[in-house]
């Protein structure tokens, strides 16, 4: 999902019309005021971990385990990449787009590559997780993830400290990310990439409720439950409250990386971005590569700035997990 397409598509020159009528229009209402500072830059230098794999570990190999994580009543579908070593090992948690056809598996490897055991999963509704799709159960489902991790039980058996975890996210994951981010304290830290700003397609749905609905039929294949009329009446009803700029004072205290391309989400990052500055952030880094929603072919630069700045994060146990607001 991006904010002009709200899919896994690419260039806004082969997206069909109404996505790029509605990129324009989101462009014109959201973008970063002309000048407006953006956040200090993470380093680009491709790290080992991109490249190359680790040596093996014949006592603590690097496995993968599939997770069942209860939320919402069921469970929905999951998968940690456990990393290689004795451990414990921080975590990063990687929330799919909408509907998810770029998961951002090479990403998640890499990053396990980089010492870091990756969970992956799939929001209720979507992808063969049981349940039916919603946007609110999206942000349900992340806090349940975490919670999942957090269980004593959980973290001895996946090897992880559960003090120390981050968060990512890809289009609506971005989204889905930073909503998170701005309500668990407890968080290393949180990357968005090609962040799309659900709540501001949702302030534009109160406008135009039949494009916004045609748009999300366009980009429900995977998703149960759900017509592209009710996914538009969800994004107007909570618009104001879901958007980018409602967020970003929350996330002045967050350390949070933010990665944009050339695609219909650029200006909701640029936003944000300025946002978060405005509101007094300084723990935000930002960095602009010149590539399409689903960085095709920026794989490599992609994963180097993930882990660069994942390497910057904390060591130490942060304390205990927050109980959730």
């Amino acid at each position: 999902m991006n904010t002009g397409s709200i899919s896994d598509r690419n260039a806004a020159a082969r997206a069909p019309k109404n996505l790029r009528r509605l990129a324009l229009l989101l462009a014109a209402g959201m973008a970063c005021p002309f000048g407006a500072p953006l956040a200090q830059t993470v380093s680009q230098a491709t790290p080992r971990a991109v490249t190359q794999d680790p040596p093996r570990d014949t006592k603590f190999p690097a496995r993968l385990e599939v997770l069942r994580i209860p939320s919402g009543g069921v469970e929905i579908n999951g998968v940690a990449m456990v990393a290689s070593g004795a451990g414990p090992h921080p975590v990063f948690v990687l929330f799919h787009g909408l509907p998810g056809n770029e998961k951002n598996l090479d990403l998640a490897q890499a990053v396990r590559r980089a010492g870091w055991t990756v969970v992956t999963l799939n929001y209720r509704g979507s992808w063969g997780s049981p349940g039916e799709f919603r946007f609110a159960q999206n942000l349900e489902d992340a806090h349940a993830a975490l919670a999942f991790l957090r269980d004593p039980a959980n973290a001895r058996r996946l090897n992880i400290d559960p003090a120390r975890i981050a968060i990512g996210g890809h289009s609506m994951g971005g989204w889905v990310a930073a909503q998170t981010a701005a309500t668990d304290r407890n968080l290393l830290g949180t990357v968005i990439f090609s962040a799309g700003d659900m709540g501001g397609i949702g302030v534009h749905a109160r406008a135009d409720l039949a494009a916004i609905g045609a748009l999300m039929d366009d980009n429900r294949e995977s998703l149960a439950g759900v017509s592209g009329r009710s996914m538009a009446e969800e994004l107007a009803a909570n618009g104001p409250q879901w958007s980018f700029a409602t967020l970003a004072p929350k996330l002045a205290a967050t350390r949070l990386l933010v990665l944009y391309s050339d695609d219909f989400a650029k200006a909701d990052s640029e936003s944000l971005i300025a946002g978060i500055k405005a509101a007094g952030g300084k723990s935000l880094r930002s960095a602009h590569v010149p590539t399409d929603h689903s960085w095709s072919d920026r794989r490599i630069a992609l994963s180097s700035l993930v882990i660069n700045w994942l390497n910057t994060l904390p060591k130490a146990r942060l304390g205990p997990a927050p109980t959730r607001q």
